[in-house]
């Protein structure tokens, strides 16, 4: 592809999602939702005038780490300490009932297999994929609708990052067991040592900052440093412990939250996000899409993989959320927001097409997953807030 295709693409993309955005806004939906139907009309699905190429792949990474870290500035680091008891709790309920789940719709449509056969292990590997959670969607809603920085979005926050680490670990011990030379206690090691890590480079860096905020005050140094942090931390989780980048990007944003400047940088990095890297990450989740290889059969078990994703989801996150003493809404609202499917539901499938526990034509059940998921998620997310407000409700973010 010739380099100066990808300024077709990205204007193409940036008013498309921009003119859906508006239009959803205009709808009373949010506008993540018009990004999402943008890149579906853009992609192959419809106009196939865009493609999902590399330099649009990396952009959208750079989209989601951004947004994550942008979460971590605005997350309330008291509510956040409170919350994560209850939050590990929902988290773990969120993984074991879709894994459940997604090992006995599997062995309906296609036979209960013996525990050492091949089957077996695409049984467990579909429950795997359900397990991910994709909170970037459901951030960018709780930011539009002010409430991120609450208990309910602190703790639907909280809650997908350890959600993401046990998921990551339960897809190691999936692959240990198909390859033995693959060691899953190497994970559980190197996840402790990257939060081990981040407390000691957190602590560090949180006096340099807050040196920074209060020599320099509102100076456009302080937001570079930070996005280098940002970045700096998503690499190193990604490089040398193999944990989601997006996980490094996040706590980048929570050692930064409580610095006197965490406003300001959240306010330049929210310009960078909104005008190129947020439009083209919601956008390429359209762009991923493609319907052309569905077969009746295939149709069923779609339909029935997204149902049992999305309700999995919020019985088990909602229950054990009911459980920990919220209320009946913030229960559902927690458990609703724990459903969007996104790239760590992608990367869980890329590894497990790598390793054989997927077929290549059960990738589009996955992509049709976080389609659904992604647009509904904001929709519903809104009209439960619009019932009824948030208890203990903070101002606008």
């Amino acid at each position: 592809m010739e380099s100066f295709v990808i300024f077709k693409n990205l204007a193409l993309i940036i008013v498309a999602a921009k003119g859906f955005g508006m239009l959803a806004r205009k709808l009373k939906a949010p506008q993540v939702v018009g990004e999402i139907i943008a890149g579906l009309i853009l992609g192959p699905s419809v106009l196939g005038l865009v493609d999902q190429s590399d330099f649009i792949i990396q952009m959208a990474e750079i989209g989601v780490v951004l947004l994550m870290f942008l979460a971590g500035l605005e997350t309330n680091l008291k509510e956040l300490l409170k919350t994560g008891p209850i939050a590990f709790a929902v988290a773990c309920a969120g993984v074991a009932v879709p894994l459940v789940g997604g090992y006995l719709l599997y062995s309906v449509f296609y036979g209960f297999a013996p525990a050492s056969s091949d089957e077996f292990y695409r049984a467990v590997f579909t429950g795997v994929i359900m397990t991910a959670t994709s909170v970037s969607i459901t951030v960018q809603t709780l930011r539009e609708l002010g409430r991120l920085k609450g208990r309910v979005g602190t703790t639907i926050l909280s809650a997908a990052i350890i959600d993401d680490v046990i998921g990551i670990i339960v897809l190691t011990f999936v692959i240990g067991f198909k390859n033995p030379s693959v060691k899953p206690i190497s994970v559980i090691v190197n996840t402790v040592l990257f939060f081990a890590f981040s407390i000691v480079v957190g602590i560090v860096f949180f006096y340099i900052f807050k040196y920074l905020s209060k020599k320099y005050p509102h100076t456009r140094r302080i937001p570079i440093f930070g996005l280098v942090l940002c970045f700096g931390l998503a690499y190193i989780a990604e490089k040398y412990f193999g944990i989601a980048d997006i996980t490094g990007a996040y706590l980048a944003g929570i050692i930064l939250c409580s610095i006197q400047e965490s406003d300001y940088i959240a306010e330049k990095m929210d310009i960078s996000s909104y005008i190129i890297f947020g439009p083209i990450f919601f956008t390429s989740i359209g762009l991923k899409t493609s319907i052309q290889n569905f077969t009746p059969s295939l149709i069923l078990f779609s339909i029935g993989f997204v149902l049992v994703a999305l309700i999995c989801k919020i019985i088990g996150c909602g229950i054990m959320a009911k459980l920990c003493r919220f209320n009946g809404i913030d229960s559902l609202k927690i458990g609703v927001g724990m459903m969007t499917r996104g790239e760590v539901a992608l990367i869980v499938s890329q590894k497990g097409l790598a390793v054989g526990l997927l077929s290549g034509e059960f990738f589009t059940p996955v992509i049709l997953l976080i389609m659904v998921s992604s647009i509904i998620t904001p929709i519903i997310m809104k009209l439960l807030y619009r019932s009824k407000p948030e208890a203990n409700m903070e101002g606008n973010a």
